[in-house]
């Protein structure tokens, strides 16, 4: 069995307040499913990119912590599911679930497995 990072997208200026009952109503049953069929290792929504600090080694071997994301794009990873699955295709379907029931962009990745 292979983890898999399923990761929500959403835009810069995403406002969560904006999803409505059914849109919650459906995450939660995309949650109910993964725990039901035992795939789901971690579930997490993360705060608005805009209150990220980002902590980095500068040149001289300094430590700098800035306010904001890493990296200024338009798109920041919103929350996303770890699951433990045996295929990539499994975990596409469920990235396709996942892109229905957050009405969002999905990124599906495997985790590098350790040596």
């Amino acid at each position: 069995m292979t983890q898999y990072l399923v990761a929500i997208h959403h835009p810069d200026d995403y406002d969560g307040a904006r999803e409505d009952a059914a849109m919650r109503r459906d995450i939660t049953a995309l949650n109910v499913e993964m725990r039901e069929a035992g795939v789901r290792v971690f579930v997490g929504g993360l705060e608005p990119a805009p209150r990220a600090v980002s902590v980095r080694r500068a040149a001289d071997g300094r430590v700098l912590v800035t306010d904001g994301p890493y990296l200024e794009t338009k798109e920041h990873i919103g929350g996303f599911w770890v699951l433990e699955v045996a295929s990539r295709d499994e975990a596409l379907a469920w990235g396709r679930k996942a892109a229905i029931a957050c009405r969002a962009p999905v990124e599906v990745r495997a985790f590098n497995q350790p040596a």
